[in-house]
């Protein structure tokens, strides 16, 4: 009885030693890129958002950028031209300076003669039209950063329904193990939406912030021409 006792704690023994390797193993083996490949079709959507929201961002904070590079100089040479009636000089100033602020006072210029009012909201216009282009593909990163969440918990939603129906057909073989991965694999849709929105969420503050500096630049150059036009004879 003692030589049995003795031959199932080795058997025992044996059998864990088998089964750490393994265990080992699969913590190894689980990395973020076989969680994204695990998260299905949903991953790859979420990938694609990214891509978009990444490229976007770059293409605009360039444009930005560009935008408030300012020439300090730009307005007291606009101004010193209609003090000396040289309004071909001031015209050709806002052609060379190719920028919103340019091309907002390029308008101005083209309605001298006209009333106040008209000159101001041709201005205005220009203005609005020079914020709508630089706006352009923004709003997308924006609604990149409040779909990918949704998407991530979609795929957590079928994910479990897979997970509960891989339990259904298991019958009375049901395994921990079967549902933890089914769970895991899940909830990997999850994270990656939380991150994706997360990202595209800064990406798109970061923008917003340019665009109303932009905004202020342009609305205290505008009331900067107007108050030169208001200026006496």
């Amino acid at each position: 009885m003692l030589s049995n006792i003795i031959l199932q704690v080795a058997t025992a023994a044996q059998t864990a030693t088998e089964v750490a390797p393994q265990a080992v193993a699969t913590t190894e083996k689980l990395n973020i890129f076989s969680l994204a490949v695990k998260g299905g079709w949903i991953m790859i959507v979420l990938g694609i958002l990214s891509i978009i929201a990444v490229y976007i961002f770059v293409d605009r904070l360039l444009a930005l950028n560009k935008a408030l590079k300012e020439d300090t100089s730009f307005m007291n040479n606009v101004k010193n031209c209609i003090h000396n009636n040289d309004l071909q000089g001031a015209k050709n100033l806002c052609a060379s300076n190719n920028s919103p602020i340019g091309r907002m006072i390029s308008k101005g210029i083209s309605r001298l003669g006209r009333p106040l009012n008209d000159i101001n909201q041709a201005v205005e216009n220009v203005g609005n039209l020079e914020i709508s282009k630089l706006e352009s593909g923004v709003s997308m990163i924006a609604t990149i950063s409040n779909l990918a969440p949704s998407l991530g918990f979609l795929g957590t939603v079928t994910g479990m329904v897979k997970a509960f129906f891989n339990m259904s057909q298991a019958g009375n073989n049901i395994d921990i193990q079967l549902l933890s991965s089914g769970i895991y694999e899940a909830m990997v849709t999850t994270v990656g939406g939380l991150i994706v929105g997360i990202i595209a969420s800064f990406l798109y503050s970061i923008l917003a912030g340019k665009i109303n500096k932009i905004v202020f630049i342009l609305e205290a150059r505008t009331m900067e021409f107007m108050d030169l036009l208001h200026e006496p004879a």
